[in-house]
């Protein structure tokens, strides 16, 4: 038989030829296998296929399927080691560095979100979601008054980035610029009058001024908007007991405690229709403790 390959110029694959296609064929079978897996929220075999994968060769989208099956399998910093040899392989990709900085968000990584902010605008200066990010990287590092000029140049750049004004004026108020976030608060309004995060921005505002009864006001609508609100039934509850309405309090920190069981581990005791004062002083520290404006 080697003689008629030998003849008619014919080549006998040898056993690393026959190694290289098998390689090839597992690669190719692991990648799908990996690829199904991702798609049908099986993250453990997936992240199984898609190692044994590159085990078997170098491949850059395997690795970006790897980094997104990390991800959702909660496995943050694995996830951004992967991230890290995609950027070293393609160090003009700015969609990496944004993956990453998110990556790093999660993990409340807020210097390693900042450099994989900074090397995307390295690229792309003028990526609003990019400053956006970067932003909120400043603010998990203390940095309040760089955020706010991060975010200011985002809006600059895209006008209808709504997410940037609202960071912009929560940051803004915990500053204690009332104003700059008062009118932050007052254009998201215009254009989404109902938004419960907007409505919320709009009320510590408005309490931070000492305008309690206005402030109850819209908290009353958030609550009307969404029953289920626990920032709202707090920050109200606190308001009604700085006014001295320790009932209305206490009703509000009822609606809390139903929201969020786990604060009854706070507020120790068993709440009745009368009240004591007792349970009073209960609320009275509840409200102390969890700060619920969260402005200090």
């Amino acid at each position: 038989m080697n003689f008629f390959k030998s003849l008619f110029g014919g080549k006998e694959e040898t056993s690393e030829e026959r190694k290289q296609e098998e390689n090839e064929k597992n690669f190719d079978v692991l990648k799908f296998d990996g690829v199904r897996a991702l798609h049908s929220s099986q993250w453990e075999y997936a992240i199984k296929c898609f190692n044994h994968a590159l085990e078997i060769k170098e491949d850059l989208e395997c690795r970006d399927y790897l980094s997104q099956a990390l991800v959702h399998n909660n496995e943050l910093l694995s996830a951004f080691e992967q991230l890290q040899k995609l950027a070293e392989a393609q160090p003009d990709n700015e969609g990496i560095f944004v993956r990453m900085a998110n990556v790093a968000y999660m993990m409340e990584d807020y210097g390693a979100m900042a450099d994989a902010c900074e090397k995307a605008l390295l690229i792309n200066k003028d990526d609003p979601e990019v400053l956006g990010l970067y932003a909120r990287a400043c603010i998990g590092q203390g940095d309040q008054v760089n955020a706010v000029a991060m975010l200011t140049k985002a809006i600059s750049l895209k006008e209808d980035y709504l997410d940037a004004y609202l960071l912009r004026g929560d940051t803004l108020l915990k500053m204690g610029e009332l104003k700059g976030a008062g009118e932050d608060a007052d254009y998201l309004l215009q254009q989404v009058k109902d938004n419960e995060d907007v409505l919320l921005l709009k009320a510590r505002v408005v309490e931070a001024k000492g305008e309690h009864d206005a402030a109850i006001d819209i908290y009353n609508k958030v609550i009307e908007a969404d029953p289920f609100s626990l920032a709202a039934f707090k920050e109200r509850g606190a308001i009604k007991l700085a006014k001295g309405d320790k009932e209305g309090a206490e009703e509000d920190m009822k609606a809390v405690l139903e929201l969020d069981p786990d604060k009854s581990k706070e507020v120790s005791g068993e709440y009745n229709a009368e009240g004591t004062e007792d349970i009073q002083r209960k609320v009275e520290e509840a409200y102390k403790n969890n700060n619920p404006f969260g402005l200090g």
